[in-house]
Formats: structure tokens, sequence, C-alpha cells
């Protein structure tokens, strides 16, 4: 056995490129999970940047200075998402209001429409096992509610720690992409000198990164705005709410689409029963999650998405679990370098001979 695992060691650790990478991975991954309370607006920051290099780069291709193109998409940015935010929170918030005061009655409506299955099921289900889930359903509505009381409570004080993202990450994204280089430079001189494999994974994620982000912040809007169109031709009640519920559910791959099927279902099942309205406002939500998993996915994140669904499930868990919202948010990226690292451990630890030849598929 100490034989084995000696010749494994030696198989897979021998190289210091190798032992670099990991290394250098097990730092990363060891300091983003300790210092990620302090390192917030940071991570908010390289993420914005990442999103808004595209267009910078553009401009300084058109013969404008860094500066003034970092100066002039910063500016745009900050301007289109405070009017994106100044038009659509209000009326959200009304509609959020709107809907915690009819939540009463549809909970009134909802146990009149449970207490009825015995009648219409008998044999089935019974009213003990109906009074029961109600029992179970009020205790843990009154769970959520004092949990969203202290929530909200809490909140209060985080004043201060919004202030000082809306303020220091416009000026850390500023200077990250103005000063993209002399960053980049200093940062790969922290690193190890024998560090060929980690420049071959970083390469390989840097393009990955970018395509991600942008196209998660389109594919948010893309299904934001169009459930936000069905919704309202339906006349479905709290229809932006909902419509900002699903595009931002798109963040969680599989598991946000099936939480955001739930409220949408509650309201049109309370607002119209099960009707003909509510069937066909069903469809028209199963075609908008069809039409995004298989089509709007793969345009956005072909280059980036080449995983299995259950590695992708397995990857929202894990790195969820790690890091919250932003290992939620990066698990699919994270996934990509851990399959890239070992696509690159793999190869330099088994080269291939150079004559070899592809066999047949």
């Amino acid at each position: 056995m100490l034989d084995w695992l000696k010749k494994w060691y030696t198989n897979k650790f021998s190289d210091p490129q190798v032992v670099t990478l990991f290394l250098t991975l097990l730092l990363g991954f060891l300091a983003i999970y300790w210092l990620s309370g302090m390192l917030g607006p940071v991570l908010v920051a390289i993420a914005f940047a990442y999103l808004l290099e595209w267009p910078v780069a553009r401009l300084s291709r058109l013969g404008f200075s860094r500066t003034i193109s970092t100066t002039v998409v910063v500016v745009s940015f900050i301007s289109v998402i405070t009017l994106i935010v100044m038009s659509i929170i209000p009326a959200a918030w009304a509609q959020g209001r709107n809907l915690a005061r009819d939540l009463p009655s549809m909970i009134e409506s909802g146990k009149t429409y449970l207490l009825e299955l015995p009648e219409l099921f008998p044999g089935v289900v019974s009213a003990e096992q109906i009074y029961l889930m109600i029992q179970t359903a009020d205790e843990r509505l009154m769970t959520f509610s004092r949990e969203i009381l202290s929530l909200s409570l809490a909140s209060i004080f985080d004043v201060v720690a919004v202030l000082i993202y809306l303020v220091l990450v416009p000026v850390m994204v500023f200077f990250m992409l103005k000063d993209k280089e002399s960053l980049s430079s200093s940062f790969v001189g922290l690193l190890p000198t024998e560090r060929k494999l980690i420049s071959q994974v970083w390469h390989e994620m840097n393009g990955q990164i970018m395509n991600y982000i942008r196209g998660k912040i389109l594919e948010i809007l893309i299904v934001g705005a169009v459930s936000f169109v069905v919704f309202t031709l339906f006349g479905l009640n709290y229809a932006l709410l909902l419509a900002v519920c699903v595009g931002f559910s798109v963040l969680v791959p599989y598991i946000g689409a099936a939480l955001a099927t739930l409220p949408i279902a509650l309201v049109a099942l309370f607002q119209w029963g099960l009707t003909a309205e509510f069937g066909y406002l069903m469809l028209a939500y199963g075609i908008i999650q069809a039409l995004d998993g298989n089509v709007l996915v793969p345009l956005l994140f072909s280059e980036v998405v080449d995983l299995n669904p259950v590695f992708i499930i397995i990857a929202v868990l894990f790195f969820g679990g790690l890091f919250g919202f932003w290992g939620i948010f990066f698990a699919i990226p994270l996934a990509s370098l851990v399959k890239a690292t070992i696509k690159a451990w793999s190869s330099r630890v088994h080269p291939q001979p150079e004559n070899a030849v592809d066999g047949p598929v």
C-alpha cells in the first residue's frame, strides 16, 4: 500500500510546475474562503471590470487613450444602471407591498381549496392529513415571518456597508480598467518563476470568465424582459416582481428555474384557479425556460458551459456552500477551472508522444 502511494505521489507531483500550480490554486481558494468578507468589494469590482473590459478595449482600438475609454465606459455604465434601478425598484417594491397585503387572503383561499380535497378525492386524501398539512404550513410561515423581520431589522445596520460598496466599487473598477497592464504585471510578479502551467490555465480561463460574466448579465436581462412581456400580456398580478425573480433565477443553473416556478404557479393559481388561463401561462413560462436552456445558453456560453449538468449542479452546491453568492455566480467558471487544471495536470504528467497519431473515432 505504501509503495503504491509513493509511486502515485511521485507520478503526480514529481514535476515542480504541477506542484506550483496546485499550491497557487490552494492558496487562492483558502484566501477567498477566509477573507471573503473583507474581499467582497474587490470581488464585485473584479466582476464588473471583466464585464466592462470588452467595450474599453474596443474604444482603445479606435484610437482613444485607455484613460478616456475607461472614463466613458464606466460613466455610461453607471448612468444606465442608475436609470434601470430607479425605474424598476419603485414599481417592484410597490408590487411587493401589494403581494404582502394580499398574502393572507391568498393563504385563506389555499386553505379552503385544500379542505375540499378530501371530498374530491375520497380514500386518497383524508381530512386529518389536510389539517396536519395546514398546521405545518402555518408553523413554517410564522418561522419565515420572524426570519424576514429579523433580516429587515438587521439590514438597517448594513446601510454603511452598502454605501461603502457604492463608493469603493466604481473607484476600483475605474482603476482596474485604466491601469490593467500595470496591475497585471504587479500580480504576475507575485507568482513563482516556475509558472508555465499557471499561465496555460490562466490564458484558458481568462477569456472564459469574461464571456461568462457578459453572457450571464445578458441572460438575466433577456429572460427577465421576455418574462415581463409575457406576464403582462396574460395580465398576471405582480408581473414585474415575478419577472425580476425569473431573471435573477438564471444565476443558479437548473435549481433557480425550479424555484422561480413555484411563486409564478401559486400567483396564477390564486388569480385564475385551475382554468385555461392558468394552463396557457404555465405553458408560455415553460417555453421561456426551454428556449433559455436550449437556445440562449448555448449561444451565450458555447465556450464556457462544456460541462455535464450533473457536474454543474455539484459545482453550484459545492462552491455556493464555500463562498456563498459569489460561489453560486462563479460556479460554472470555477468548475471549468477545475477541469482545465486537471487537463493541464494530466497532459504534464502523461505527455503525449510527439509522433502520436489520433486513432479512429
